[in-house]
Order: structure tokens, then C-alpha cells, then sequence
């Protein structure tokens, strides 16, 4: 029965402290510096700064031991010295920058003349059949020429199989005759 007392004595508590009230306490008030209300840790240890020697080797390029030395605080970082041939490091070229280079120059504005009907004539006179080609037209002409005659002579020198309709399916006789035309 143990259970039950809990819980009906919870009712009675609860009743007796809504009647009384309870006095208020005083509250202080203070203030904390900025040190101490931030939670960053230990602020004089990442005030501090610390000083960071870097080496590396030397490339085929540039030779040697190359090293770096950065002094570095929580709110700053300062480079010291830095071997020629890193890649933070650069050094002056000798000669001065030009600024316009790789920008284009200025497009000459051409406009279309008007051209009399005969020089338009000989200006479209076999133009069209031999562009770029050695020899111009006639050379062009002679090829086509060319290729029929070896047409024609691959086609006589092709002998002819003579079509013959097969009775049945899967019935080998066009392969026999084929056999005796090829042996003779």
C-alpha cells in the first residue's frame, strides 16, 4: 500500500503549498570581463603567438632546401622568410608587364562593294569544281574519268555466278555446283 500513500500524499502537498505563499529571494546581479565570460579556454595561450618553421625539399628546378618561417597569433599571421622558389614567394620579372596583351585588336570594318555582272561571271567560272585542288578542274575532271575506267575493268575482271533456284530447303546442290566451277 505503499504506492497509494505516495500518491495521495503528493495531493495534499501540493495543496498545502498553493495556500502558503514562499518569499522571494534577492538576486544579485554581476558582471563578468570579457576574458572570463568567454568560453574559448585558456585566452592567454591563444594570445600568444607562435613562430612556424617550415622546410621542404628542393625540385629539379630549384635546387636545395627550401624553408618558410610564419609567425602566427590567434587574430594575425605575418610571413618572415621565405626561400626563393616556394610558391608563396614571387620575385619581379626584369621586364615591364604589358597590360594589352591578349586582348584583340580592333576589327577592320568591311562592307560588300557592288560588283558588274561580268566579273560576277568570272568570278563563279569553276570556282565551285576545284577549291584547294592541284590542277583546278581539269584535274578534277581527269580523276572522275580515271575511276570509271578502273570500274569498269574491276567488273570484266569479276566472273559471274550464275543464279539457280534450289528445289528444297537445306538441299545442297548450288554448293556442289559451286565446288566444279571453282575446280574447272
Amino acid at each position: 500500500m505503499g504506492l497509494f500513500d505516495r500518491l495521495f500524499a503528493d495531493r495534499v502537498d501540493k495543496t498545502s503549498e498553493a495556500k502558503t505563499p514562499k518569499p522571494k529571494k534577492e538576486v544579485e546581479s554581476f558582471f563578468l570581463d570579457a576574458d572570463a565570460a568567454g568560453s574559448m579556454g585558456n585566452v592567454d595561450f591563444m594570445r600568444r603567438s607562435n613562430t612556424i618553421r617550415r622546410t621542404f625539399p628542393g625540385t629539379a628546378d630549384s635546387p636545395g632546401n627550401k624553408e618558410m618561417v610564419a609567425e602566427v597569433a590567434s587574430m594575425e599571421s605575418r610571413l618572415d622568410r621565405v626561400t626563393e622558389g616556394l610558391g608563396g614567394k614571387t620575385t619581379q620579372p626584369d621586364e615591364p608587364i604589358d597590360l594589352t596583351r591578349g586582348v584583340p585588336k580592333q576589327v577592320k570594318k568591311t562592307f560588300a562593294q557592288n560588283i558588274s555582272q561580268a566579273e560576277l561571271d568570272q568570278r563563279m567560272k569553276g570556282s565551285a569544281l576545284g577549291v584547294n585542288v592541284t590542277g583546278g578542274p581539269a584535274a578534277i575532271k581527269q580523276e572522275k574519268e580515271q575511276a570509271q575506267v578502273q570500274a569498269a575493268a574491276m567488273a570484266q575482271a569479276q566472273p559471274e555466278i550464275s543464279e539457280q533456284a534450289s528445289g528444297k530447303a537445306g538441299d545442297i546442290d548450288p554448293f556442289r555446283r559451286m565446288s566444279r566451277e571453282i575446280k574447272g
